[in-house]
């Protein structure tokens, strides 16, 4: 990376401006075209460096679900249970985790009832069963991870 790359994405992690050409307002505030900080976005989710870029939305205020959840995978299976869920359009994001319980996710659904749904078709297609963690309180961290 950069000093442009760490710019732009310490500046990111504070989300677009809420105007109507965002990108136009970086660039005038960076001083540096929208087309290139496009592309610079574009080239992190091509090479993994990202692995998502778009907004965030508390879903329950929308009437929606979403829980945190977890699978013991065994190590021999663990790419081909991370791309089961990576294809699920239910599955915000899934991760390891050094511990028992390996592989990490978020469900996000229109309701509870789904989201249990969903929790059934993970165990019936890997045969493994989900620790589901559904939130009992709400907190702002505001994460932020300079670079």
């Amino acid at each position: 990376m950069d000093e442009l790359d760490r710019l732009l994405l310490n500046r990111l992690q504070h989300g677009l401006p809420l105007v109507p050409r965002p990108w136009d307002a970086l660039s005038a505030e960076l001083g540096v075209p929208a087309a290139q900080l496009r592309a610079r976005v574009r080239a992190w989710l091509d090479d993994g460096t990202l692995t998502r870029f778009g907004p965030m939305f508390d879903v329950e205020p929308l009437g929606g679900a979403f829980t945190l959840a977890a699978l013991c995978v065994p190590s021999a299976r663990i790419d081909e249970v991370a791309g089961m869920l990576a294809a699920m359009p239910e599955v915000a994001h899934n991760y390891l985790r050094d511990h028992t319980w390996n592989m990490w996710f978020v469900l996000a659904c229109p309701s509870q009832r789904e989201i249990a749904r969903v929790i059934e078709r993970i165990e019936q297609r890997t045969g493994l069963a989900v620790l589901n963690l559904p939130k009992e309180q709400t907190y702002h961290v505001g994460l932020h991870f300079p670079v």
